[in-house]
């Protein structure tokens, strides 16, 4: 796995196959978080694993923006992983709504798009999210002494074991103590706008399109098929059972397994 810094965007490369991939985090995630099902495509594709703007290793921006956000990616494609063409594109969640984006303003960029538990509708489910920053931003990180501190302290408000480690792996420690690597303050303040959609007029993206969705998860609704339809014509729908929001972590063997079937050419 080798890192780079290209565009400005943090990025890390996985695989040597011929084709290439894109994948696009959720929100408070990072590239990493998609290496084992870089791994499982490793062989068809060499995967470039992106840290989305105030995420990871990534500059934070003054404001939260779907297509500044896009633009960035696009950028940073061009001068690497697109440089000779388009390429497949993965984006869950907030990567997925960024993903959408994308190919809808720069559709030479993208070649196959993968759409995971997200719809280019507004969500309700924001709530969750939240809690969560919510929960995140009252920890009293002068208070501090280690990491099991962090995670006794949030025991409480967030009593999953894995999505206290999923949250925790932004916790970063320094010479003055511990800080959120992600811009947790901006990302806090602009849950609304990361929960909705921006108007993409009548840009469409006619390339192929798979929309998964977990089984027990409520961001892919009946009422945002015609609107994903309407940008994506060319769509079409899977649902993995047994999962959550998550789902690349939660089953993680079924989504390498859609992804190897979907990006073969």
């Amino acid at each position: 796995m080798s890192t780079q810094n290209s565009a400005a965007l943090a990025t890390k490369t996985v695989g040597e196959g011929p084709d290439q991939a894109v994948f696009l985090h959720g929100l408070f995630g990072r590239g990493k978080n998609f290496t084992t099902a870089a791994k499982a495509i490793s062989d068809t594709h060499t995967s470039t694993l992106v840290d989305l703007p105030n995420h990871g290793e990534s500059p934070w921006t003054e404001d939260f923006s779907y297509v500044q956000m896009a633009d960035a990616v696009a950028e940073t494609l061009r001068a690497d992983a697109a440089s000779d063409g388009p390429v497949d594109v993965i984006g869950h969640s907030m990567g997925g709504k960024t993903a959408m984006v994308l190919a809808l303003r720069h559709p030479d960029l993208v070649d196959r798009l993968v759409i995971v538990d997200i719809s280019p509708v507004a969500s309700d489910n924001g709530g969750e999210f939240e809690h969560l920053l919510g929960s995140l931003a009252a920890l009293d990180l002068d208070a501090l002494e280690s990491r099991t501190d962090a995670d006794n302290a949030l025991q409480d408000p967030i009593p999953n074991k894995g999505t206290r480690g999923f949250l925790l792996q932004n916790l970063r420690s320094s010479a003055d103590g511990y800080e959120w690597q992600p811009n947790l303050d901006l990302l806090y303040r602009s849950l609304p706008t990361i929960g909705g959609f921006p108007e993409a007029e009548d840009r469409v993206f006619d390339g192929p399109t798979l929309w998964m969705g977990g089984s027990k998860s409520g961001y892919i609704t009946e009422d945002a098929e015609p609107v994903m339809q309407g940008y994506f014509p060319k769509v079409r729908q899977i649902t993995v059972k047994g999962a959550g929001h998550w789902v690349h972590s939660e089953k993680p063997a079924e989504f390498a397994e859609i992804l190897r079937w979907f990006l073969t050419r």
